[in-house]
């Protein structure tokens, strides 16, 4: 079930977000940038401004009275494009379909809003990037992105075109 989340959900997104990101980034970053990191991008005020944006949105997956994961995007982040930010999902949901079932969602509710493309950044180590190939997304370009306190993303930029 993609629930759209809502204010009162902000701790439900904070908490998934730290547990899968514990899993997914473990071999990937240090400790003390995925805390930087959690902080910086999933604080309740950080969350609370994407929230009150109209183009961005947040929407949970729940399985059996669980939340198990969560999608976070952004209509028109560039001209006929929307931004997928986050897509995240805990250890024990991960090979259900929950992803695929996801990204498909994004795509119709993409196409209902007009954007023609959907962008994303993975981290370069992630094997997450494998998946999103398996969806259809193709690397267009790399990044590497200052963050603060020392510390870059590195990433694949990938995109879907509708």
């Amino acid at each position: 079930m993609i629930i759209k989340a809502e204010l009162e959900d902000i701790s439900i997104i904070q908490d998934l977000a730290k547990r899968s990101w514990e899993v997914t980034y473990a071999n990937i970053l240090k400790p003390e940038q995925i805390d930087y990191m959690l902080d910086l991008m999933y604080s309740s005020d950080a969350i609370r401004i994407h929230l009150e944006n109209p183009n961005f949105h947040y929407y949970l997956i729940k399985e059996n009275n669980e939340f198990l994961g969560f999608i976070g995007f952004e209509f028109h982040q560039e001209l006929g494009t929307t931004k997928l930010h986050r897509i995240y999902f805990l250890k024990e949901a991960q090979g259900k379909g929950l992803g695929k079932k996801a990204l498909n969602f994004i795509k119709e509710e993409v196409k209902k809003i007009g954007d023609k493309r959907i962008i994303l950044a993975v981290n370069k180590n992630n094997q997450a990037k494998s998946f999103y190939e398996s969806q259809g997304f193709k690397v267009y370009d790399e990044g590497v992105f200052d963050i603060g306190n020392g510390y870059v993303m590195d990433d694949y930029l990938m995109e879907f075109v509708l």
